[in-house]
């Protein structure tokens, strides 16, 4: 059969067809970078927020730049398999590689000048699935949405306007209580005596189907000491490391993972809101951490830990955060990893 030969009008018509299609692509990729809407809040914009008056430190997380790393396991005690589908609920003991940290964008902090620190988690189970979570020990979150959290950031920063903060909190008075627990909630002088709360709400799905709205917190099984924060300062710049370090040579440390559910009405799309404390809690089983390791060339330094990893039998809920967080750490680690001739992979006191 002789080929058809196609008529100039057709070979018009496909050629207007594909330069529309490049065109839309190219729309949504320039909106998507907000190069159409300089005034929409980007993960770009958040990221570069975080950054101290001289920059970033280069080939470093953004934020909660200074941590180290641990391994262990998560023996889960089946409990919370009655909420959750997702093997890590299932009686049994996974892997973890995680990092404790200070929310601070300076690797070099003085510990005792950081008012939250963080758990971050990685947990893979038997399925291939992997289970990620960054938790940090306030009880809620200073700010109730991811715009007012940038406004936050640029009210911290700047430094000409006296009243920058003043305006902030009259703007978003849910910094109020945050600002209550930061001057008022005792310190420990240990990452292992601290509680990690998630914040954040998410939805877990049992084998029925059942769908419930949580929130979870990891307890410590050490018995928290309150110190103030000169006691702090006079155990130096970088404690917190020596402890940790010590203590699970000694013993691994445990912390006891509290699922808490919410019940009807409860704020699920506002971290700046606590849950009350009446609401059901499932012990769902215990962290142990059993090996520390400094994070140059450790194990954590190079996990992103996403909060939107999730296995199935948990996804994310109406809380706008965990995306959001997805998207930053997302530009940060892309930025870190472009600039690791930056990053000093020989750990502090190791160099000959």
């Amino acid at each position: 059969m002789a080929e058809q030969k196609r008529s100039p009008t057709s070979s018009i018509g496909s050629l207007v067809l594909i330069a529309a299609i490049v065109a839309v692509l190219v729309l949504a990729f320039a909106y998507t970078a907000g190069w159409l809407t300089p005034n929409r809040l980007t993960p770009a914009k958040i990221v570069g927020s975080l950054a101290p008056p001289g920059g970033p430190a280069l080939g470093f997380r953004r934020n909660h730049a200074k941590g180290i790393c641990f391994t262990g396991t998560f023996d889960s005690n089946g409990s919370a398999a009655a909420l959750s589908k997702a093997q890590l609920f299932a009686a049994g003991s996974y892997p973890v590689t995680g990092r404790f940290n200070l929310a601070t964008p300076d690797p070099k902090a003085n510990d005792a000048m950081a008012r939250v620190r963080g758990l971050s988690l990685s947990v893979t189970t038997p399925d291939g699935s992997t289970w990620r979570s960054a938790m940090i020990t306030a009880p809620f979150f200073p700010v109730a949405t991811v715009d007012g959290f940038y406004d936050l950031q640029k009210a911290l920063a700047d430094k000409s306007n006296p009243d920058a903060m003043k305006n902030f909190a009259a703007a978003h008075p849910e910094i109020g209580a945050f600002g209550k627990w930061a001057g008022s909630a005792p310190w420990t002088p240990s990452y292992a005596e601290d509680r990690y709360n998630s914040l954040n709400s998410f939805v877990f799905t049992n084998t029925s189907g059942q769908d419930q709205v949580v929130r979870w917190s990891f307890v410590p099984a050490a018995a928290p000491e309150n110190v103030t924060p000169d006691q702090l300062k006079a155990r130096g710049e970088n404690f917190l490391d020596a402890d940790i370090t010590k203590r699970v040579q000694s013993a691994p440390q445990q912390w006891t993972m509290l699922v808490t559910v919410a019940n009807p009405g409860d704020p699920t799309a506002d971290p700046s809101k606590a849950w009350p404390e009446d609401r059901r809690t499932v012990n769902a089983g215990t962290l142990v951490v059993k090996q520390i390791e400094a994070e140059p060339d450790g194990p954590c330094r190079d996990i992103n830990f996403d909060p939107t990893v999730l296995p199935a039998g948990m996804h994310v809920s109406d809380d706008p955060f965990p995306a959001a967080r997805s998207a930053a750490y997302s530009v940060s680690f892309n930025r870190r990893t472009a600039e690791d001739k930056d990053y000093p992979h020989t750990p502090e006191g190791a160099k000959q």
